[in-house]
């Protein structure tokens, strides 16, 4: 047998295969109705009127992503609506210094949603730029 005894008859390795076989269906019973696949789901259309409220809104100042909630859709289809109708989106993008910012407060402690709210930008704005960065993201439940 040599150094392939382990191999042969294992127990556990076999008392497995028992349980396995046992929970298989009767080989000889007919097969179980499968259930329909569900039909692929078509992106929600927003109405004229949804579309002018969403347009409203944002001029108002609400973001991409509040719209996203209020509307039931993606924040990347509030975009693409905004662009097809022709509004200019605002980007709030962080500068370098803005970057150079939330990597010292990041540091001390700060979670990248504070950071973010005192940019005005989304918290995975904030993680990205810092990953980019090669700061190193703490576990989110980690405290200081």
């Amino acid at each position: 047998m040599g150094d392939k005894a382990h191999l042969w008859n294992d127990s556990p390795r076999l008392q497995a295969l028992k349980h396995l076989i046992a929970t298989l269906p009767d080989p000889t019973s007919p097969a179980p109705k499968q259930e329909p696949r569900p039909k692929h789901r078509t992106a929600k259309q927003l109405k004229e009127q949804q579309v002018k409220d969403l347009i409203q809104a944002y001029q108002a100042g609400a973001t991409v992503y509040e719209l996203a909630d209020r509307f039931g859709i993606e924040r990347r289809t509030v975009s693409k609506i905004l662009k097809r109708e022709g509004i200019q989106t605002r980007w709030i993008r962080l500068t370098e210094e803005d970057v150079d910012e939330a990597v010292r407060l990041y540091a001390t402690g700060l979670s990248t949603a504070r950071i973010a709210k005192r940019f005005d930008v989304h918290p995975d704005t904030v993680r990205l730029r810092l990953r980019k960065r090669g700061v190193k993201m703490r576990d989110p439940h980690e405290r200081l």
